[in-house]
């Protein structure tokens, strides 16, 4: 792949881990517009290289983070980022909510108690009915997960 196709696989396959910079035209750092390996789109590489320039080339943070289109709580935050996880943890996590956050103990437990009472009320009906008790709309999905989640944690008791 050559040209323009392979630059569209590149941003495309970017975009698709996170790691597609938002705002490439605001890298003004020379290294970026003199060399065919670094990419201004690749978010994890500008971080890296913007927190590369103060560690090993003594630039000011506030000259590093400006000319790499970042604030200095940026720059902080790429900086931890590196040295406690290396440059894996400068790949930026998946955005929304992690874990089941509206499937509470206390949900679980009103749907469990719904289910043991009646085993055949299928997910849909118990979703309707955490609506009905705790006005949180919650897919018929999440239900059979955090059920089975509940089943799990039963069997690996001692």
């Amino acid at each position: 792949m050559t040209g323009k196709r392979a630059k569209d696989a590149k941003v495309e396959e970017l975009r698709r881990r996170g790691c597609l910079n938002a705002h490439p035209e605001r890298v003004s750092d020379p290294g970026f517009s003199d060399s065919e390996f670094l990419d201004s789109r690749d978010l994890v590489q500008v971080k890296y290289e913007m927190v590369r320039k103060v560690k090993l080339e003594g630039t000011p943070v506030a000259r590093s983070a400006a000319a790499f289109g970042f604030s200095r709580p940026t720059y902080y935050d790429a900086e931890a980022a590196l040295e406690s996880g290396g440059l894996p943890a400068l790949v930026p996590a998946k955005p929304g909510p992690r874990g089941a956050h509206k499937m509470r103990d206390e949900v679980v437990d009103f749907v469990a108690a719904i289910r043991a009472e009646d085993p055949t009320r299928r997910p849909a009906e118990l979703a309707e009915a955490v609506l009905d008790r705790f006005g949180i709309r919650v897919h018929p999905r999440s239900v059979e997960r955090a059920l089975a989640r509940r089943q799990e944690k039963k069997r690996n008791l001692p």
